[in-house]
């Protein structure tokens, strides 16, 4: 259920402009249409003739399967829109409910490894934008939508704009990661890979940002590298921001506001070793740049 060059249905099409209508971020529209088409597939016939026991039989499949409970969760999510919002049948999810989600510890990186991480990163575009990842807490989508514009050295502050949810918000820059991001923009431009008022982080053509994956897949090979033994991805440099600063006894609705999250329960709260956010990038500062 997914657009296409064939012919959208009129049911496909009504949840379309549904989703249009609230503005719906792309990623979630078609994460709604990939489910409400899983569903068709499991039952082998419209979803909109779909039942309340149809969809109790559809979550215990999913749970055979081996689904995780954060996937079951936005499918049920996806289904409840189509159902009440598309369809208007509120009385069809009844007898499906969301499951509990494992609380995990996240995996947390020391300070030392924070420093062998970043430096081991394969270029200076790599590094610097992992550093903006230990040294604000910004998500890894929220990185790759940084604009040159969005730096403001006078407040030294980075423009976060939409981030999730929807909101603007603003991060705070030390001076040390304020002066790689001018050594990163340096370089960037000398070597025509940025435009004046483009992307912080272009990808191969600087008319498009840095993909996602990319910069995920650098955090990985910067961790192999490094010879770190844990499983290591771009939100563990935002876990590791916030734990680091609970540690320094920063109030937690401080970090609450500086990671755009909306609730405190969201927050890492594991301890690690007592060091300073600032004297991990200024350490890095200090590496050798491959570029």
């Amino acid at each position: 259920m997914t657009a296409s060059t064939q012919a959208i249905s009129p049911l496909r099409q009504r949840m379309l402009d549904d989703m249009r209508m609230r503005k719906l971020r792309p990623r979630t529209q078609t994460g709604y249409i990939r489910a409400v088409r899983y569903l068709a597939a499991f039952l082998q016939r419209s979803p909109d003739t779909a039942t309340a026991e149809d969809l109790r039989r559809f979550q215990l499949h999913l749970v055979d399967r081996g689904v995780s409970a954060i996937t079951i969760n936005t499918t049920i999510t996806a289904l409840r829109f189509f159902f009440e919002v598309t369809l208007g049948r509120d009385d069809l999810m009844a007898k499906m409910s969301y499951v509990r989600v494992p609380q995990k510890l996240p995996v947390v990186l020391s300070r030392d490894e924070a420093v062998r991480l970043i430096a081991a990163a394969s270029n200076l575009k790599y590094q610097t934008a992992l550093s903006i990842a230990y040294g604000t807490g910004l998500r890894v989508g929220e990185i790759v939508a940084l604009k040159v514009d969005d730096i403001d050295s006078q407040r030294m502050t980075l423009r976060v704009e939409q981030g999730k949810g929807q909101k603007d918000r603003y991060a705070m820059l030390s001076p040390v990661l304020l002066e790689r991001l001018r050594a990163w923009r340096r370089l960037a431009h000398s070597q025509g890979k940025m435009l004046s008022h483009g992307w912080l982080f272009p990808g191969m053509d600087p008319l498009n940002p840095l993909n996602a994956r990319q910069l995920n897949r650098a955090v990985v090979a910067a961790a192999a590298a490094a010879r770190i033994d844990k499983r290591v991805s771009m939100h563990t440099l935002r876990h590791s921001f916030a734990t680091h600063l609970l540690e320094q006894k920063v109030d937690i609705r401080v970090i609450q506001v500086m990671l755009g999250h909306k609730k405190l329960d969201h927050l890492p709260c594991r301890p690690m070793s007592s060091q300073a956010v600032s004297a991990a990038v200024t350490t890095v500062r200090r590496a050798p740049s491959r570029t």
